[in-house]
């Protein structure tokens, strides 16, 4: 049975099969998201609110919970896109602004330039450069202790366990 998700602020409509995952309907819509931990809940890359329809998704589980719980813009209709899986139709789903980076590097080749948009951390969702702020040497030193690792961060580590 195929289900219609819309994802704001896109107006766009993706169908899906049912028990698909909400990242399939983002991904089918040629949206980039970076799948840092490759689906399994680790991070924030595929991080979405949920304006209508929580009740047409499956229940958040225990490591999607404590995922949420670090996740800085988190909010009571949080849900990680690679986890929820859409059981019924009237699922509205708003993409966050912002740009998430893997590392130091996708930070540094844009020294000189302003951020067009909020670069974040992958695990956190924490803003590192807030849109419209000028990459400088200064602000890539500032952030050279960022762990920008999904696998084998404390998070992963004490959900592995």
């Amino acid at each position: 049975m195929v289900k219609q998700i819309r994802l704001e602020p896109l107006s766009r409509v993706s169908e899906v099969d049912t028990y698909s995952n909400l990242l399939s309907a983002i991904l089918s819509e040629e949206l980039h998201v970076s799948k840092e931990c490759n689906g399994r809940g680790l991070c924030a890359t595929c991080h979405v609110h949920v304006k209508e329809g929580m009740e047409a998704l499956t229940p958040i589980t225990p490591r999607e919970a404590k995922t949420l719980e670090t996740i800085t813009s988190a909010r009571s209709n949080s849900r990680l896109a690679c986890q929820a899986r859409v059981v019924a139709d009237g699922v509205v789903v708003e993409l966050p602004p912002g740009m998430y980076v893997n590392s130091l590097r996708d930070i540094e080749v844009l020294i000189g330039r302003r951020a067009e948009q909020d670069l974040l951390h992958p695990r956190t969702g924490r803003v590192l450069v807030e849109q419209g702020k000028i990459i400088t040497r200064s602000t890539v030193k500032q952030l050279e202790n960022e762990d920008f690792r999904i696998i084998g961060s404390t998070l992963a580590q004490t959900s592995e366990a």
